[in-house]
């Protein structure tokens, strides 16, 4: 990265609403991550769906792989690959050969599976699947070490003397993150791994609030197995928006997010437990939505950190279609050009340059007006009235004094 400082994202579901051309659906997505990629964001991560008709991604993989074709530098990750689902031995191939074919740029996000429909359609048992996860991961973990073969059996799957054949491309292994909702278990699990965490919960009524704790939690556990948890590995999912001043932003987004909220985590799911009946009006209070101006924004991201006790590695944005698709589009380039410098040390030197040459402008400008003057007398050319003027008064556009 061209940057040391936050890194900025989305985790796109995706979130499409019903009746909505699921090609063309598709089609937007790709070309927001491409969008994303000119404008300088760091990371997309790209979630895994099989039912209920508005997340259609089903595989991360295909998706990846056809993004990483369209862009050039944005890490590109699963969020997140049910492990459930999968094969331990299968997740870990297909991304190590994504490493090798984005050169780098993968990255496995992992979780138990959000939909719990997904699962009952599979056959699985919703209060395994937690249980499941942690065994898939202890396994690719195993797989990617690449010390030993693996051989493991659990009453889901079966490794006998188990290796790839493909080491990672990158060096020391792409990263893998856990994603962490409200309960304590995807905490724990990345501790146990010292892997990075996607903290879905900083988006959730009361989450904010938790995310200290949570980390405190993470890193205890992180000891207990001899491993470390490290800040830089820490993404934040938040909702935002942004336009031109507060007023427009919301307005952009209003009656999106109710059509969302009613149609999909109301109608469809049942309101989950932690979903509010209004999450806008919450979410902005809490701040784990942020709609408004650039500068708006700004403040809502530094009040975010806050929360964390130490900071945090990157904040994504969940990749909604509340406004409009070029209101969207803009709202990513309007946090581009100047919300995401005030995070990153871009623009200091900038700041830094102006204000040095406004301190010692009298200065630097004033002998500049001599100089004008010898130039004139060397030159044996007359002085034309304006120029002669301005040289006697020592005034010009470039010295305002």
């Amino acid at each position: 990265m061209a940057h040391d400082g936050l890194r900025f994202g989305i985790f796109l579901a995706p979130f499409h609403r019903l009746g909505d051309n699921p090609t063309l659906a598709l089609a937007r997505d790709l070309e927001l991550v491409k969008w994303l990629d000119d404008l300088g964001y760091d990371e997309a991560w790209i979630g895994e769906h099989h039912s209920a008709g508005w997340e259609i991604i089903a595989s991360p993989e295909i998706f990846i792989g056809v993004a990483a074709d369209r862009t050039k530098r944005i890490m590109l990750g699963s969020g997140v690959t049910s492990l459930p689902y999968h094969h331990p031995f299968l997740v870990a191939q297909r991304f190590v050969q994504l490493d090798h074919m984005t050169r780098g740029r993968v990255m496995l996000g992992c979780g138990p599976g959000a939909l719990v429909s997904d699962a009952y359609m599979m056959g699985i048992e919703a209060e395994k699947q937690r249980t499941m996860m942690d065994e898939s991961l202890g396994a690719i973990m195993k797989l990617l070490e690449g010390k030993e073969p693996v051989t493991m059996k659990t009453d889901w799957f079966e490794l006998k003397e188990a290796r790839l054949h493909l080491a990672p491309y990158t060096k020391g292994g792409f990263p893998i993150a856990v994603a962490s909702a409200t309960t304590p278990s995807g905490v724990l699990t990345a501790g146990k791994y010292g892997v990075g965490m996607l903290s879905l919960g900083a988006g959730l009524p009361g989450g904010p609030q938790k995310l200290a704790e949570q980390w405190k939690i993470g890193e205890e556990q992180a000891a207990k197995f001899g491993k470390t948890m490290k800040r830089e590995d820490w993404r934040l999912v938040i909702n935002m928006h942004v336009a031109e001043d507060d007023e427009q932003a919301m307005r952009e987004v209003r009656a999106g997010e109710r059509v969302e909220t009613l149609s999909y985590f109301s109608e469809t799911l049942g309101r989950p437990p932690m979903r509010s009946e209004n999450p806008l009006a919450e979410g902005l209070a809490a701040g784990t939505t942020i709609v408004g101006s650039p500068d708006t924004v700004a403040a809502g991201i530094r009040r975010l950190l806050e929360f964390t006790g130490g900071g945090a590695g990157a904040v994504l944005f969940r990749s909604h279609e509340w406004a409009t698709r070029e209101q969207t589009l803009r709202s990513y380039e309007l946090f581009a050009r100047w919300v995401m410098p005030q995070f990153q040390g871009s623009v200091d030197t900038l700041y830094a340059s102006r204000e040095w040459v406004s301190d010692n402008r009298s200065g630097i400008f004033g002998p500049h007006m001599g100089a004008m003057r010898k130039a004139f007398t060397d030159a044996g050319q007359a002085v034309p009235e304006h120029m002669r003027m301005q040289l006697h008064t020592g005034k010009s556009p470039l010295n305002k004094e």
